[in-house]
C-alpha cells in the first residue's frame, strides 16, 4: 500500500518554522507593506538574505508582493494567513501565565497592536465589545453587520460605509485575541477604523513593533466610545 501524500500543511509549517522567516512574518503581521529593505532591518539581517527567504515565502503564497515602479512592496498574502499565525501565536502563548504580559516589550503589545490591519490587544478587545454593547453592529452566523445607527456613526465619523466592501475582504467578524483569550474585530470594517484612529491622531505606531499607541486626544475620544471602566489606559 502506498504511502500517504504529505499534507500541504507540512510544508507550509517547515516554511514558517525558520527562525528568520519567523520574524519576517511576525514584522509584517503588522498589516503595512515594506519594501525589502525594511524586512531586513526589522528582522536584523542583510538585504540579500532577506530576499532568499522573501522569494521562498512568495514562492510559497504566504507573502504577496506588489511592484510599483522601481519598488517591490511585501505584505502578507491575505486575511487567512494572517489568522493562521495569529492561532500559531495562541497555541504557543497558552502555556504562558498572564504576568508576562505586564513585562519588557509585552506590555505595550498588551495593550493595543496591529493586527493585519485591524486593531487588536485590549483596546482591539474593548471596541468590539462596545460596538456590539451600543448596536452599532449586529451579530450573527459568525458574521457582523452593520445597523442603522452603526452606519450613521461611521458617517458621523467621516467613513462611508458603503466604500468598505471595496476593500476586497469580509465587512466584520471576530478574531480571537491570542492576548486576551477574547475576540477582537476583523474586516473590512475593523481595517477603516484603525486606519481612522492613525489618521486622526488616536492612536501612534511604535516604529520597529506592531505595538499602537493611544495620544491624549484617542483616550479621550475612544473613552467615550467604550464602556465605562472596560480599559485602563495604561500599558499591561
Amino acid at each position: 500500500m502506498s504511502a500517504s501524500p504529505e499534507p500541504r500543511f507540512a510544508r507550509i509549517a517547515a516554511m514558517i518554522g525558520d527562525p528568520t522567516r519567523a520574524r519576517m512574518l511576525a514584522a509584517l503581521l503588522g498589516g503595512p507593506h515594506m519594501t525589502q529593505g525594511e524586512v531586513a532591518r526589522a528582522v536584523g539581517v542583510t538585504p540579500q538574505t532577506a530576499s532568499e527567504h522573501l522569494k521562498k515565502l512568495v514562492d510559497s503564497e504566504i507573502v504577496a508582493v506588489r511592484i510599483q515602479g522601481r519598488h517591490r512592496y511585501f505584505r502578507l498574502a491575505d486575511a487567512d494567513v494572517a489568522h493562521a499565525l495569529e492561532a500559531l501565536a495562541f497555541v504557543a502563548e497558552r502555556s504562558e501565565t498572564t504576568g508576562k504580559w505586564s513585562r519588557g516589550a509585552y506590555r505595550p503589545l498588551r495593550l493595543a497592536r496591529s493586527c493585519y490591519g485591524h486593531l487588536a490587544g485590549r483596546l482591539g478587545v474593548a471596541l468590539h465589545q462596545a460596538l456590539i454593547e451600543r448596536g452599532l453592529l449586529a451579530t450573527g452566523g459568525g458574521e457582523y453587520a452593520l445597523t442603522d445607527a452603526g452606519a450613521q456613526w461611521l458617517r458621523e465619523l467621516g467613513i462611508d460605509d458603503a466604500s468598505l466592501a471595496l476593500r476586497g475582504r469580509r465587512l466584520a467578524y471576530p478574531c480571537l485575541d491570542w492576548s486576551e483569550r477574547r475576540d477582537h474585530l476583523a474586516g473590512g470594517l475593523a481595517v477603516a477604523l484603525l486606519d481612522y484612529f492613525i489618521a486622526s491622531g488616536w492612536l501612534v505606531r511604535t516604529a520597529g513593533s506592531r505595538a499602537l499607541t493611544p495620544t491624549a486626544k484617542g483616550r479621550e475620544k475612544l473613552g467615550r466610545l467604550l464602556p465605562d471602566g472596560s480599559l485602563d489606559f495604561r500599558a499591561g
